[in-house]
């Protein structure tokens, strides 16, 4: 029988190199530590496998700490902008507040609603917790320090993100309540629908760098500034915006937290919970604040790539970790000014203009590569020169627009 598909058919796909880093930890570090009669036996399949659940318990112990600093220095942020001091009783200048409030949630009642589904009740908040951290394992946060390199980077990150609405509709669902479970459709609806221009920002990078690898796209900005993704063409830099702003939308900020409406007396789709199953929720949120600004930065902004060709200013692991708390800063500025938006207004925003901005962008980078099928002095000149009309314009038109004086309404009397 004739073979349908051939070898060449068939797409290849690997997760990651062949490497292991595991396994050359293994090699270089611990055998050569060992005795030589220890070493000239000691099984590398069981030392890989050991390094790996090693470095995955410290990964997996340290990350939560991080929404812990996030929470405080919103708190501090928010103190900031409204006058007033914030959190400075509990350690040294508040800096244990946080601490402190993570112990009292861990002695709380932890509640189950009687007539829910105890299972999928108790099980939501660990699938919303570990894929919000199963993203960190595809993010560059320097040249050597990744947890695995795959080839499908970005892919990896869309499908592990996408899981977390069902962690969602779980504890909507589960919980028995109607507020609960209206909470947590309109978060399903809201993170379904922008996922789409979010995915096609994304779209336009992968378009210019021809690869799904993170890694790879990092190497494409290494000669500056002018050379991250955001300078590389006008529509990159709208796409930049777009992604940025559906990523707030995604991870339930102000002005999209919709479903949870935190200052109103219904939290949406975790109402029910209470104790640490409660504290899980914004310990992922917080989770995703730090990776969405991450891959905005590793796609967009440079990643570990400095500012300067051959100088290493805000490149390296320093240098990312500074881009991306920008990024979360930005965010917590945005939630403490604007206010929230009306579900219409949300789907509106999405629909009717990001989804057709997206598309165009697109078109546009298409096109972009066809003119300039190389990056070089004169396309990112032209593109910055682009982007700076553009900016020009819009701020002029903006002007022009909230300073005129709006007209005098005829009284129904």
């Amino acid at each position: 029988m004739p073979e349908i598909f051939s070898e060449s058919f068939l797409p290849i796909i690997n997760l990651q190199d062949s490497s292991n880093w595991a396994t050359d930890f293994v090699q270089d570090v611990i055998i050569p530590r060992l005795p030589e009669a220890a070493a000239a036996h000691f099984p590398m399949e069981l030392g890989t496998v050991l390094v790996m659940l090693a470095f995955a318990g410290i990964f997996v112990a340290a990350v939560p700490l991080l929404p812990l600093v996030l929470v405080l220095a919103e708190r501090k942020v928010a103190a900031r902008f409204q006058n007033r001091t914030g959190p400075m009783r509990v350690g040294p200048w508040g800096t244990l507040q946080t601490l402190a409030d993570g112990v009292k949630l861990i002695f709380k009642e932890d509640y189950i609603p009687p007539q829910g589904d105890k299972v999928l009740f108790m099980l939501a908040p660990y699938v919303i917790f570990a894929c919000s951290f199963a993203v960190f394992a595809a993010i560059p946060f320097g040249q050597d320090i990744l947890v695995s390199d795959f080839n499908i980077g970005i892919f990896y990150i869309m499908a592990i993100s996408s899981v977390i609405v069902m962690g969602v509709i779980m504890a909507g669902w589960s919980s028995n309540s109607k507020w609960s479970l209206l909470g947590s459709l309109r978060s399903a609806a809201q993170i379904v629908s922008y996922e789409i221009p979010l995915g096609l920002s994304i779209l336009t990078v992968v378009m210019l760098v021809e690869s799904l690898s993170m890694s790879e796209i990092v190497d494409k900005q290494s000669g500056g500034i002018f050379t991250w993704l955001i300078f590389r063409s006008p529509f990159t830099f709208i796409a930049f915006f777009i992604f940025f702003i559906s990523s707030i939308a995604e991870v339930n900020r102000t002005p999209f937290d919709l479903p949870e409406a935190e200052s109103e007396i219904v939290a949406g789709f975790h109402t029910e919970y209470s104790g640490m199953r409660f504290a899980l929720f914004f310990i992922a949120e917080y989770a995703n604040m730090f990776a969405v600004s991450a891959i905005g930065v590793t796609l967009f902004l440079g990643g570990w790539q400095g500012v300067l060709p051959g100088f290493d200013f805000l490149g390296g692991f320093p240098g990312f970790v500074i881009k991306t708390l920008a990024l979360v800063f930005l965010m917590m500025w945005i939630r403490w000014t604007l206010p929230r938006l009306r579900v219409d207004q949300l789907m509106n925003l999405c629909w009717k203009y990001f989804i057709p901005i997206s598309f165009f962008n697109i078109l546009g980078t298409g096109i972009w590569g066809l003119i300039f099928e190389n990056d070089d002095v004169w396309s990112i000149g032209i593109s910055c020169a682009i982007i700076y009309v553009g900016l020009i314009s819009a701020y002029a038109v903006a002007g022009k627009t909230l300073a005129r004086k709006p007209e005098p309404q005829v009284s129904s009397a």
